[in-house]
């Protein structure tokens, strides 16, 4: 199996930052427990606070795909309907 790094960037609608903040904050517990999960960490940008970035690890790309189709994505889906302006992931490749 061959590791895979996830960058996404999450873009909050300028009137919704606390709302999709509150949000993402809830997936790290149950996201960092599910398998394959190596770390899941959360950042938001000092400059614009709209902006937020997951940096995660996961062991293999089949183990993030059952992530992606958990319930707990589901919900964050549905609570931030309308207050996302953009979502963009990059899957990655360690190289060294």
């Amino acid at each position: 199996m061959t590791q895979l790094t996830i960058v996404a960037n999450i873009i909050a609608k300028t009137d919704s930052i606390e709302l999709v903040k509150s949000e993402l904050l809830k997936l790290i517990e149950f996201t960092r427990a599910e398998a394959g999960c190596i770390n899941y960490d959360l950042h938001q940008d000092n400059e614009n606070p709209a902006h937020f970035l997951f940096y995660e690890n996961w062991a293999s790309r089949e183990l993030w795909q059952a992530h992606m189709n958990n319930q707990h994505l589901a919900e964050y889906l549905q609570a931030t309907d309308g207050a996302v302006e953009s979502f963009v992931v990059n899957e990655m490749t360690p190289i060294n």
